[in-house]
């Protein structure tokens, strides 16, 4: 039973799992390496920027938080809000503009030539009441404080 046992190859693998174990024991020595620091930048931008906001009073934007200048349209499009992100809301009123051809812009300069003539016609008017009253003679009064003297009669 003995014979076959060869002791060097017993030593050989004790000194192996002695190195392995060495091994494992001076990387637990060295420092712990820490990990080089992420610099992570996330820029919040909103998923919906392009959608157009609407709001039915200016309640409702109030209420709303923003992250950059936001626009609320009414249901009808005649009033826009505009908040930014401090809280500040503007609010403008929308017309629309219709594009005019050429009878269109005569119509409207005709239509305020008839208008300048109705005011000449009435400021006339009112001037020629105020010339009447200041035409009219002004009736003999006597003045009741006054004496008079009577005019001697020519023989």
């Amino acid at each position: 039973m003995y014979n076959n046992y060869n002791p060097q190859v017993s030593l050989d693998r004790i000194n192996t799992q002695i190195a392995e174990l060495e091994k494992m024991r001076n990387q637990m020595q060295q420092p712990i390496q820490q990990p080089t620091n992420l610099t992570q930048n996330f820029q919040l931008a909103p998923a919906n920027r392009d959608v157009i906001k609407y709001a039915s009073s200016i309640d409702e934007v109030q209420r709303d938080m923003v992250i950059g200048d936001t626009p609320y349209f009414s249901k009808d499009m005649s009033v826009v809000w505009i908040k930014n992100t401090k809280g500040d809301i503007k609010t403008y009123e929308l017309n629309e503009i219709i594009p005019k051809d050429e009878k269109d812009l005569k119509i409207e300069y005709l239509q305020a030539q008839i208008e300048e003539l109705k005011k000449g016609m009435i400021k006339n008017e009112r001037n020629t009441t105020i010339d009447d009253t200041i035409t009219e003679p002004v009736e003999d009064e006597k003045s009741t404080g006054v004496s008079t003297i009577p005019k001697p009669k020519k023989k």
